[in-house]
């Protein structure tokens, strides 16, 4: 099950989700997901899309979600799976890995952070093109 946003946030419509991993998983050319594992068991997943970028110099990547569940939290899986995320995409000749946090989700900033992301001072601007109708 793909993860819900925090309240407010983008609103979820698990058909379209569905059908958007559907695809994905369908092209190998768009990136990558993974299973995170605690003893075994689900605990959560990792999406690296991918890109290509002139200011970074070729291929580049986005860690479009990144999702632990609640009771795996503060375990050191998110920073495991950012480990993990940033040595598959060096082999996949990724040379910058992009990710997006939610204002006021300082656990997330502080593990971003500490694995070396830096805040640009950039704005994430979005333009729908294919807006759904539900």
């Amino acid at each position: 099950m793909l993860a819900e946003q925090e309240p407010g946030a983008l609103v979820f419509h698990e058909s379209l989700v569905r059908g958007a991993l559907h695809k994905f998983l369908a092209n190998p050319e768009l990136g990558k997901v993974w299973l995170i594992l605690e003893e075994q068991k689900p605990a959560g997943y990792v999406v690296l899309t991918l890109g290509f970028s002139f200011e970074y110099h070729g291929r580049e990547a986005f860690i479009d979600e990144l999702y632990i569940e609640p009771e795996h939290r503060r375990k050191g899986l998110g920073r495991q799976a950012m480990q993990f995320v940033a040595e598959r995409a060096r082999e996949m000749g990724v040379h910058a890995i992009h990710l997006e946090v939610d204002h006021g989700n300082e656990p997330a900033l502080e593990l971003y952070r500490r694995d070396g992301y830096e805040d640009h001072g950039r704005y994430l601007m979005t333009k729908w093109l294919v807006k759904s109708n539900i």
